[in-house]
């Protein structure tokens, strides 16, 4: 199962960058905005395409999260960023500088040596109210705490990554949420999921998340905000696993190669941040 789980995730990561890819393709594109941009998108096959990735990256999560431990999960979905790149690359028609590919290289490295170490195991579906009450109000009261601090006329360096950071904690929380509510419809159908609590829940905390993001992306430059997001992410989501699903990772000595793998990530994230960058500006 956790092997399924893993080839779902790694599924879902590649299908979500090739619809952010299509889409920004499609919406590059056009000159217009509001009610007439979705008009003229709408007639765009590349638009299409990435609606039809989005819609994938989704259902392929939540097979994920259905076969395996969260804290398994949202981490490969740090694979996206370096998927993006390399769809993205030919599809505007502009070459990875080779800094790029040194960051591919850093975030699968590290990615694979972090949960090679960590080992998530111990899954389970469902978690009872008693331990939903506190992740929901200290995850809702993180995201409140950065937003605050995120006011206008802080630094833009600061604002990009204290929204984006909202944004990872947002995003842990709707995996989970999708994770419970999925349990819920494989276990007991349709009519249940709808009953369920967390099926709305996600839906919320998602569109919250996504709204964070951008707000993060206009704030400043991507460098700061990606990797609050990235690695932001893969800490909630671990953290979120451990208190409601009773996932399991190794300590003691293994923390050491966890630690390196983590590192490995940041800088990795970094640098692919920084070729993105170079790829809109050309």
């Amino acid at each position: 199962m956790i092997e399924l789980a893993a080839a779902f995730a790694v599924a879902g990561a590649a299908s979500n960058a090739v619809g952010t890819a299509f889409q920004r393709k499609a919406a590059s594109a056009s000159s217009h905005g509001g009610l007439r941009l979705l008009a003229e998108l709408l007639r765009r096959p590349a638009w299409l395409i990435g609606m039809a990735g989005v819609v994938g990256a989704a259902l392929f999560q939540s097979l994920a999260l259905v076969n395996g431990p969260l804290a398994l999960v949202q981490p490969l979905f740090i694979l996206e960023l370096p998927f993006a790149l390399l769809v993205a690359g030919p599809l505007m028609h502009r070459r990875l500088p080779r800094s790029g590919w040194w960051g591919v290289g850093g975030v699968v490295t590290g990615l694979a040596v972090l949960l090679a170490a960590a080992a998530p195991h111990g899954a389970t579906s469902q978690a009872p109210l008693d331990r939903w009450i506190p992740a929901l109000a200290l995850c809702l009261g993180v995201m409140a705490v950065a937003v605050l601090s995120a006011g206008r006329g802080r630094p833009a360096v600061r604002r990009a990554a204290l929204l984006a950071a909202a944004s990872a904690t947002g995003n842990a929380l709707t995996a989970a949420l999708l994770k419970s509510a999925a349990g819920t419809f494989a276990d007991h159908g349709l009519p249940a999921f709808l009953r369920s609590w967390q099926t709305y829940g996600f839906a919320v905390t998602g569109a919250v998340a996504v709204l964070l993001l951008e707000n993060a992306l206009q704030a400043g430059p991507l460098v700061a905000a990606q990797p609050a997001l990235t690695i932001g992410d893969a800490t909630v989501s671990l953290a979120l696993g451990i208190a409601l699903f009773h996932e399991r990772v190794r300590t003691g000595w293994w923390l050491a190669p966890e630690i390196c793998g983590a590192v490995l990530i940041v800088m990795g994230v970094v640098v692919l941040s920084r070729a993105v960058q170079h790829l809109a500006v050309r």
